[in-house]
């Protein structure tokens, strides 16, 4: 690791905070789940990374870990009664659901050159049942696309990384 640069470090820091204003103005408005665990690594990589387009494999490798985790949840959920009690690990069931969805998305995201290693906890948050389907299908990517909004203005206002 380099030597480090407090006035760099804390410009990352800044913006990855600023990264997730929209999301959470939506929340604390509309009440909505748009701040969510996976945002935050997100908003971490989009502010570590240099200016170009990163828009594509964010938001899609996100939409790929919602569909993985939809499936692996809904295949889990028919086949086996899947505990009302979000983590609750016993039976296992959701801990197939979740390592189901995460080899999805892992396959789905490499096949489709999608690669967005947050996108691995979207799927579990979806796949554990943690979101229901409307707030997952309805929120995660609108939630996600807000961070690219927010980089592409603060790239605009060239705010430097």
């Amino acid at each position: 690791m380099s030597e480090p640069n407090f006035a760099a470090d804390a410009r990352v820091g800044l913006r990855a905070g600023a990264l997730l204003a929209l999301a959470a103005a939506v929340a604390w408005v509309t009440g909505a789940p748009a701040v969510f665990p996976s945002l935050g690594p997100s908003a971490f990589v989009l502010a570590t990374d240099g200016p170009g387009p990163r828009a594509r494999p964010v938001l899609g490798g996100h939409a790929v870990g919602v569909a993985a985790g939809l499936v692996a949840y809904g295949v889990t959920a028919a086949l086996v009664s899947v505990p009302a009690a979000p983590l609750s690990f016993d039976p296992p069931w959701l801990v197939l659901s979740g390592i189901a969805a995460v080899a999805l998305t892992s396959f789905g995201m490499r096949a489709t050159d999608l690669v967005h290693p947050p996108a691995c906890a979207t799927t579990l948050i979806v796949g554990l049942g943690l979101l229901d389907f409307r707030p997952a299908v309805l929120v995660i990517l609108p939630a996600v696309a807000s961070l690219l909004v927010v980089d592409r203005a603060l790239d605009t206002l060239a705010l430097t990384r």
